[in-house]
């Protein structure tokens, strides 16, 4: 089956379709064929391979095989007990992500997109997922195309292709025969999977579906994005945790070998220091941070699409949003219709009524409140339509009566203006002279700087034939629809609410610049600075990027200027999140590094989002930030901590063992700590975070975490040879005894190093959170317990004498003491040092 060539009787044939679509019948069994030959992966083949994933890091099998070759020499009872360490804290980490997984899995169903086809001779509304070969299918503006088709009828119609050839200007489609052999840019009879309708209507059929389509066969779609900024930084802490862990790892080992110690020994603990370092819980940590603020999201209204851009939320200090419906109600109402010189004339209803009564396009608040006057149009019919589009900004309907054809046309009243000769004044039709122009302007600029949204109106009699753009000239300017849409009450707490947050809101939109004025004057910006589309089309890139983050209003913007904006912001420095619902919006959200829609947008604008509003508001918006610095905060924590005491005491131990004719600490009792150590650690993901961590962006900076792995790493290093040198010079202990308080010393010094690292200021003035509390003393009380009790031998634990734990208890004490005011010093230095940096 020829998609282009044959004719469309001929695809109804090889369909076994028809005008009515579908049978119900045929559309079911054709859908579970399609999702055998798809090959759909089920839940537990995808839970299964997660699982596996826990055991396939390199560590973790280096492990596991030097365990097995040790139990092959006889060393059951060491095998087991490691064995199942590993295998414990495997489990541990496929539960939090698999939990997580399945948490956003049901919010995710809540924004599945619709189509609407026809079956059984009835429009019906489906999952776009669940369209199959033979559906008819009907397209408006904002929908994306789910599947390969061929156009049956088309009015108007313009495609965004962009994410197929990469050409960025919509292209025309209309129905008709084309040769196979054409180019798909060529094939204009065509639509492709993955492409989005921008103006127009139309109705097809669908030939391909899934992986037969054209984007099927490439392996590309429109949601692929690159790595966020946090995914790149934790990438780049995993090469630098790795490369220190595998380096130290061997210089362990060759020296061990080298003073002829064990050679299983040896290899075991190195790999098991290896294993202490590597922050191998991250990407569970990571994972339950993103889906417990993902839940928590939702129930502030906010739909997560994408688990990695939480972080990015948490980062975001500009938030550009439109006006309508976010700052405003969005409930817009007609106020006024007035003549060319602003009197109040109401004949004009009835023409603008038919205009958005009959057209056929995107729903939008303007037709829907012009729909409201209920005007009596008896006598006329639609003839024909050019849909509203974002180049010509206005929208033309004919209708015809008895007595004649009428093109009616409304839009934006610059771009109405430009179409119009002439002016009528209470029945009387005069030319638009340059003086006339002057004075209409005037009107227009006077109805902005009072809050009304005004939008041109104009007609041409007498039109014989089709519809089409040329007939757009010569016009008769009718005068202005006044529109009004309030502020919402919340508009202005909310943006004060984003400015202690240390956002700030930047308002970008079409309107022209008075009204954007009149509005940042309600929202109580002083003295507001706004920049016009056509003076940000005069600026370089680079003048732009430090005009962009002034200017509080962006006015008469363009479509595909708001992408600009967006990108001259983040060539600023800044974490852009965007807010947007239409078609207009789509480029910007996809640019922003947090893309915002709202779930009654258009498909497109859902589908490139990183995040749906259940509800249209700022204050949502507000939640949805708080909740990703509390993600962004939390998976800090883990990498501080790891960073900090982990790897000092980890340090410590190896170079313990360089000096001591005996191991410090023996590979079972390693990976112990690190499994004790743990359980507490995952219960940082859904910790309390302190107000002041909440009221500015989070940053990833490597500098910082290096420096800090340093500072914390010397410090907990320090302690650990205070350590050493009491139980082995002063108490002169050896052997299990030795192993004993260095095993204590180091998953108490990490359990408290915890509470204490998890926020800037002083641990006794936050509080943690009850999860984190419980399982930390739950990890405390086993710590204590395990060298006296009936597991003591089989761990190689015990106790020598009660002054060995109460030297613990001091050195314990005094850690913590001097890790706070440490903490305490270092953040304060940072902050300093960003402070002058920034001045």
């Amino acid at each position: 089956m020829n998609i282009s060539s044959d004719s469309i009787e001929s695809i109804y044939s090889s369909l076994n379709s028809s005008v009515a679509g579908l049978s119900s019948e045929i559309a079911k069994q054709r859908l579970v064929e399609l999702h055998k030959a798809e090959k759909k992966e089920t839940r537990f083949k995808r839970e299964f391979k997660l699982l596996v994933r826990q055991f396939t890091n390199p560590l973790i099998l280096l492990l596991v095989v030097a365990v097995i070759l040790s139990a092959v020499l006889g060393e059951n009872s060491d095998t087991l007990i490691i064995l199942f360490i590993l295998v414990s804290t495997g489990l541990m980490s496929f539960f939090q992500e698999q939990q997580a997984g399945r948490a956003v899995e049901k919010l995710q169903q809540i924004i599945k997109l619709k189509c609407l086809v026809i079956r059984d001779g009835k429009e019906e509304s489906i999952n776009t997922e669940d369209v199959v070969q033979g559906d008819i299918i009907i397209f408006n503006a904002g929908d994306i195309i789910p599947a390969d088709c061929r156009i049956i009828s088309s009015n108007e119609l313009h495609v965004n292709e962009s994410t197929l050839t990469g050409e960025s200007f919509p292209v025309e489609k209309m129905e008709g025969d084309l040769k196979e052999s054409s180019t798909i840019a060529a094939k204009t009879n065509c639509l492709w999977k993955g492409t989005s309708v921008v103006s127009g209507k139309a109705t097809a059929i669908i030939v391909f579906t899934g992986l037969d389509s054209v984007f099927g066969k490439i392996q590309k779609s429109i949601s692929n994005q690159s790595e966020t900024a946090f995914e790149k930084g934790i990438k780049h802490f995993g090469f630098f945790i790795l490369q220190i862990t595998v380096v130290l790892a061997l210089l362990i080992l060759g020296v061990n070998l080298y003073f002829k110690k064990p050679l299983f020994d040896s290899i075991l603990f190195s790999l098991a220091i290896a294993v202490g370092m590597a922050p191998e819980l991250l990407p569970a940590i990571m994972t339950f941070a993103m889906s417990a603020g993902a839940k928590r999201m939702m129930t502030k209204k906010v739909i997560v699409k994408k688990l990695s851009s939480i972080f990015n939320f948490g980062e975001v200090d500009i938030l550009c949003t439109d006006k309508t419906g976010t700052i405003t109600e969005g409930i817009i109402e007609v106020k006024e219709m007035a003549d060319p010189l602003g009197k109040p004339n109401e004949s004009l209803k009835k023409w603008a009524y038919m205009n958005s009564f009959f057209q056929n396009g995107f729903n939008n608040p303007i037709d829907e409140a012009i729909i409201k006057l209920n005007i009596n149009i008896d006598g006329y019919e639609k003839a024909d339509e050019i849909p509203y589009d974002f180049i010509r900004k206005r929208l033309s309907i004919l209708v015809k009566s008895q007595n004649t054809n009428t093109i009616i046309t409304k839009g934006a009243v610059i771009n109405i203006l430009g179409i119009c000769t002439s002016y009528e004044e209470n029945g009387v039709v005069s030319e638009i002279t340059d003086s006339v122009k002057v004075n209409i302007e005037t009107i227009f600029k006077n109805y902005g700087e009072q809050g009304f949204r005004a939008i041109g109106l104009c007609k041409k009699e007498n039109h014989v034939g089709k519809l089409t753009k040329e007939d757009e000239t010569n016009m008769i300017f009718l005068g202005f629809i006044l529109l009004m849409d309030p502020l919402k009450d919340s508009a202005i707490d909310s943006i004060e609410r984003l400015n202690k947050l240390n956002v700030s809101t930047k308002i970008i939109t079409g309107d022209n610049r008075y009204i954007a004025m009149y509005t940042a004057k309600q929202l109580c910006i002083p003295e507001p600075k706004i920049l016009t589309g056509e003076d940000l089309n005069t600026m370089s890139p680079e003048a732009l990027a430090v005009k962009a983050v002034q200017t509080n209003v962006f006015a008469e913007i363009e479509p595909h200027q708001k992408e600009r904006i967006i990108k001259a912001l983040q060539k600023a420095g800044k974490t852009v999140a965007y807010m947007g619902d239409g078609i207009n919006d789509v480029a910007a959200i996809h640019a922003a590094d947090a893309g915002i829609s709202v779930n009654d947008a258009v498909d497109v604008a859902k589908e490139v989002a990183d995040f749906v509003l259940l509800e249209k508001d700022l204050s949502v918006l507000v939640d949805g930030i708080l909740e990703g610095r509390k993600s962004f905060a939390n998976s800090m924590k883990y990498i501080l901590i790891n960073t900090g005491a982990t790897f000092g005491n980890m340090f410590s131990v190896a170079g313990a063992s360089l000096m001591l004719p005996f191991l410090p600490m023996l590979p079972k009792q390693i990976l112990l700590t690190n499994f004790l150590t743990d359980f507490p650690y995952l219960s940082v993901a859904s910790d309390n975070v302190d107000d002041e961590a909440l009221a500015k962006p989070g940053q990833w900076d490597m500098k910082v975490i290096r420096n800090f792995m340093i500072v914390f790493g010397i410090h907990s290093s320090l302690f650990d040879g205070i350590t050493f040198y009491i139980m082995y010079f002063h108490f002169k202990l050896k052997d299990s005894d030795f192993q004993t308080g260095w095993f204590l010393e180091s998953v108490l010094t990490e359990l408290c190093i915890l509470f204490i690292i998890r926020t800037k200021k002083s641990f006794i003035h936050s509080k943690p959170g009850k999860a984190l509390i419980i399982t930390s003393a739950i990890a405390f009380a086993i710590t204590v317990i395990l060298p006296i009790s009936p597991l003591a031998g089989a761990l190689s634990l015990g106790i020598a004498h009660t002054q060995q734990i109460i030297a613990i208890a001091l050195i314990l004490l005094l850690y913590v003491i001097t890790a706070d005011g440490l903490k305490i010093l270092f953040f304060k230095f940072q902050e300093r040092k960003r402070i002058k940096a920034n001045t």
